[in-house]
């Protein structure tokens, strides 16, 4: 096949981005009669328990099935149209330490109530990057709740930051079950989930929004053992 056939065959970026445009809508389209759908089950189920019988009870749980699938499908939705969004950042002069701190606050809650033991070993000096504070939040949370899921039964949540040279270094690491060396290379691919009903779009958002900001992430796991992700980012200069 000629260069020429092959470009040819290739999709145009104002095709990429009107595919885009067209799939946003529909998900948009599809929230709205997804949300009355939410409302008239709610509705219902008020209507059954106010009913004392072995029918009503049963079209309760059948109805809370349905209830439980709709929330997920509009996380999916929700999911979809984050993916999709083009990122725009609002960058800011931020210390990646205490970014760190600030989640590691957040977070501390929803860690003890799942027997998750967070440890911290922070670089000793400022970790100046021009980051979007609140995408970059995103990007930690999500890590921080990938781990709490490798460990069900609980375990430790270690982040670490260190500099290498003009960058940034952000680890993070958990005591669970790892990652098969399958799955491991598709772990970044939109869509592509080990997790039951997850939508498989956190780590590829993440991964997005880190590549907007210039940096880079990687994962190194061991089965049995735990995952680690690392995550580059480019410290502030006077050219930035």
């Amino acid at each position: 096949m000629c260069n020429d056939q092959k470009k040819a065959e290739q999709p145009k970026v104002s095709d990429l981005e009107e595919l885009s445009r067209l799939t946003g809508g529909l998900a948009h389209e599809i929230k709205n009669p997804l949300s009355i759908i939410k409302i008239n089950l709610k509705l219902i189920s008020e209507d059954l328990g106010a009913v004392k019988n072995e029918n009503a009870a049963r079209a309760a749980r059948k109805i809370a099935v349905v209830q439980k699938e709709t929330d997920r499908l509009e996380q999916i939705l929700e999911d979809f149209l984050r993916y999709i969004k083009k990122t725009e950042l609002h960058p800011a002069s931020i210390d990646i330490n205490k970014l760190m701190v600030d989640m590691i606050d957040f977070y501390s809650p929803q860690a003890i109530s799942r027997s998750v033991t967070i440890r911290t070993a922070l670089y000793n000096e400022p970790l100046v990057c021009f980051v979007d504070s609140n995408s970059f939040k995103q990007v930690l949370l999500n890590l921080f709740i990938n781990a709490q899921q490798a460990m069900p039964g609980g375990g430790e949540l270690i982040l670490r930051t260190q500099k290498a040279d003009d960058k940034a270094v952000i680890h993070v690491t958990d005591t669970g079950k790892g990652i098969t060396p399958e799955n491991l290379e598709k772990i970044f691919d939109a869509y592509y989930s080990t997790k039951t009903g997850g939508s498989g779009l956190g780590l590829s958002t993440s991964k997005k929004i880190i590549e907007a900001h210039k940096g880079s992430i990687k994962v190194d796991s061991i089965v049995g053992k735990g995952t680690s992700f690392t995550i580059l980012l480019p410290l502030e200069t006077k050219e930035n």
